[in-house]
């Protein structure tokens, strides 16, 4: 396995062979460093130049101009820019990039006052998952005071946004709504959420402008280096084996460029496989790649310490957490329509969509931006150059993942049903609710 015959293959006649490609120096842009690193976008014909950007708004805003041909993107950011939430595009997705990957810290003044409400394990160490149950207490008394609580999220509408608020929601305690007229987030909210940039999410805290935030590696695990906060959950233990980044590229460039498209997808396929191979082996030459200065730049150490299998909350705390990081196991980087799903009524739970949308409708944007065609086209094609594995594929999918259950409330998300979904919250938008002011009106 993992032995390269492309070289025998009958080769894409690709129509763009001149690429450049955006991301964010995080862990989980590991399949696009890989791809390059190992030679899979030349197997390919193509000669690719991966450039960091600056944040998630001017990587999306250059790949809607074609300055970048795609881009290392949240999953929300495709789905939001189709349906016009922000910048209106239309952009896809062929290939998802990873599940899990990201964690929730805050500062250690909040941690030494949850950690009096938490159970201990025999060993003196607090039992696991921390809900947010425990971090109820600590907002209540600073609002008593007449303090905000604040945390920081990467992005309106990132995996990170939807994953703070949905651990925080389970707990009691309300992330607040977005409305037509006030993009904040903030309306009703017990938390105030605001977005940090994820390189500057340690310093932020240090400073105290915000309280803890939800962050991708190894912003969460540098908090644990430099001793200034505890990281209290992965979304591993929010969401078991949740979709995480995508490759995004304009639906115009898949169109234009339909071979170039289904090249990259391969090159990306054989990345992911390469990084989870014989049990994940080749993590310690990825950790060594990614701390380059021209991918992540963070020190080979704190990447390594979740991208190995292992995961630090306190200092000396380090537990075992091997699907920290997923690239390509349990179908990783098949495009499900649930996953597109799931995101969608996270933004309706949250006044991003501000009206309630028939089940038919999220099952229609999902099929526009997720494509597991050009995907599973690619699949076929590195099956039949021996690269990869027919196991590997879900080829008798519909798109749907089975109704999942692994979450921190234990409610059960089923995509097909989206509306009967949202319905199961206690806090959160449903039915044909909507904002008015800063009130809740309809359902």
């Amino acid at each position: 396995m993992g032995v390269s015959i492309s070289a025998h293959a009958e080769m894409l006649d690709v129509e763009k062979d001149e690429l450049k490609f955006g991301f964010i120096k995080l862990t989980d842009m590991a399949p696009l460093a890989i791809a390059y690193e190992k030679g899979y976008f030349e197997d390919e014909g193509l000669f690719v130049t991966l450039e960091p950007q600056a944040n998630w708004k001017v990587l999306l805003d250059r790949v809607i101009t074609g300055e970048l041909d795609g881009a290392h993107m949240l999953a929300g950011q495709p789905l939001a820019a189709t349906i016009g939430f922000g910048t209106k595009a239309h952009i896809i997705t062929p290939f998802s990039m990873d599940l899990n990957g990201n964690g929730i810290t805050v500062s250690n003044e909040v941690w030494a006052e949850m950690r009096k409400h938490i159970p201990a394990q025999d060993d003196g160490r607090p039992v696991h998952p921390i809900k947010a149950d425990y971090l109820k207490p600590v907002v209540d008394r600073m609002r008593n005071e007449g303090k905000p609580f604040k945390m920081g999220m990467v992005f309106p509408v990132s995996t990170h946004n939807y994953e703070l608020r949905y651990w925080l929601a389970a707990g009691g305690l309300h992330p607040g709504y977005y409305s037509s007229d006030n993009i904040t987030g903030q309306i009703q909210a017990d938390v105030l959420l605001s977005v940090t940039p994820p390189p500057q999410m340690p310093a932020t805290l240090e400073a105290g402008t915000i309280h803890g935030y939800c962050v991708g590696e190894p912003w969460n695990q540098q908090a644990v280096f430099k001793g200034i906060g505890v990281p209290v959950i992965t979304d591993y233990e929010i969401w078991k084996n949740n979709p995480e980044k995508v490759f995004g590229i304009t639906a115009e460039f898949a169109e234009n460029y339909p071979n170039t498209a289904l090249a990259v997808t391969k090159a990306l396929i054989r990345a992911a496989q390469w990084l989870d191979d014989n049990d994940n082996a080749n993590r310690p030459e990825a950790v060594e790649i990614l701390a380059r200065s021209e991918y992540v730049g963070a020190d080979a150490e704190v990447i390594a310490n979740s991208m190995t299998g292992t995961f630090e909350y306190e200092k000396g705390d380090k537990r075992d957490v091997p699907d920290f990081n997923v690239f390509y196991r349990y179908f990783a980087t098949y495009p499900y329509y649930s996953d597109a799903v799931w995101y969608l009524s996270q933004m309706r739970r949250w006044g991003q969509i501000t009206e309630g949308k028939p089940d038919a409708w999220y099952d229609e944007v999902a099929r526009s931006v997720y494509r597991p065609d050009i995907y599973l086209k690619a699949a076929r094609m590195l099956v039949e150059e021996g690269n990869v594995a027919e196991a590997d594929f879900p080829w008798e999918t519909d798109g749907y993942r089975q109704p999942q259950t692994e979450f921190i409330d234990g409610i059960t998300f089923d995509g097909r049903t989206p509306n009967a979904y949202l319905k199961q919250f206690p806090i959160g938008l449903k039915g044909t609710e909507k904002l008015q002011g800063s009130s809740v009106v309809g359902g």
